[in-house]
């Protein structure tokens, strides 16, 4: 058994929480003090309705309470919380291993997590991406599933995937660390684009070529930063694609499904409740594509969309306008 910090107790946080408590000693950190108290006093996260967590997970409103004799810190925030989170492990904790579930690109910076670990803790410090197909709400309710743990070294991520893998959720390691990372980004923009054409009701064959495409961007896009072909045909590429455009539990579908009806962004944003990743990535990815040369106009018609320099329909219709090429 190893004592945890896990670093962030959104509904994802609190899903992990849940799941690693049966193996190891947790404690489980927010930034929002009110939501701490409501999860001491009722071991229920409102964003995680009918699920409790159980007593044998620390509820704590101090970092230092979470870093104590930690032997890991998980962060799982947003992109936009990772870097105050891996400063305070540099400065509370400098030893500590870090592994982080956050799926997106710095907005500003364009830069991948790991990119953003090697500022603040050096490039020698062991750290990892969990990734793949997982909702918050399944793997809280113990419901089976299968993600991947790629690190800096396969000796880290081998290390941490069996001491977190237990019969209901399967950890594979890898060590394609931007491979996995660049999935994770980029399938919650295509996401969106799935939303868009399924609210417009364009058909299952549409989303199909859309899922398909989408994942010849994501292709192109991570071997450009130097990621390996396979990861993208695995669980953090093609499995993690699959489930964020088809499963209804999916924060960007459903926000690419609010755009279709013709809702302003903000609106959907603050109805949804939880933070949707592919909205700020949109706009950095597109940024990053271009620099690099990558043709990559799905995420281009959404962070068209997104800014409002297109509305939903001319985007799909644009895409479906584009002339024929050879597959590649």
């Amino acid at each position: 058994m190893s004592r945890i910090a896990i670093l962030g107790s959104g509904a994802w946080g609190t899903a992990l929480a849940l799941s690693f408590s049966a193996r190891h000693s947790i404690a489980l950190w927010g930034r929002e003090t009110d939501l701490q108290q409501q999860l001491r006093e009722t071991r229920q996260n409102p964003l995680l309705p009918g699920i409790h967590l159980p007593e044998s997970v620390a509820v704590v409103d101090e970092q230092a309470q979470a870093f104590a004799g930690a032997e890991l810190a998980l962060i799982v925030t947003p992109t936009a919380g990772l870097r105050s989170c891996l400063r305070a492990v540099a400065e509370q904790a400098p030893s500590l291993p870090v592994i982080w579930a956050c799926k997106g690109l710095e907005a500003g910076t364009g830069k991948l997590p790991h990119d953003i670990a090697t500022e603040e803790l050096g490039a020698a410090h062991p750290v990892a991406v969990l990734t793949g197909p997982s909702f918050a709400q399944e793997v809280a309710a113990g419901l089976p599933g299968a993600v991947t743990l790629a690190g800096n070294s396969i000796e880290f991520a081998k290390h941490w995937a069996a001491q977190l893998h237990h019969s209901r959720l399967r950890i594979y390691a890898a060590d394609d660390l931007i491979g996995a990372e660049v999935s994770g980004a980029v399938k919650n923009v295509l996401a969106i684009a799935t939303g868009i054409c399924d609210g417009m009701s364009f058909g299952l064959n549409a989303r199909a070529a859309l899922i398909t495409r989408g994942l010849a961007e994501i292709t192109r896009f991570g071997l450009a930063l130097g990621g390996r072909r396979e990861t993208f045909s695995g669980l953090a590429g093609v499995g993690d694609l699959i489930l964020t455009c088809t499963g209804d539990l999916s924060r960007n579908r459903r926000v690419g499904l609010a755009l279709a009806e013709g809702r302003k962004l903000d609106e959907i944003l603050t109805t949804l409740g939880h933070v949707a990743e592919g909205v700020p990535t949109a706009r950095e990815v597109a940024n990053r594509a271009r620099e690099l040369g990558v043709d990559m106009p799905i995420t281009a018609a959404v962070d068209a969309v997104l800014s409002n320099q297109l509305s939903p329909r001319d985007a799909v219709e644009r895409l479906l306008a584009r002339d024929p090429k050879i597959e590649g």
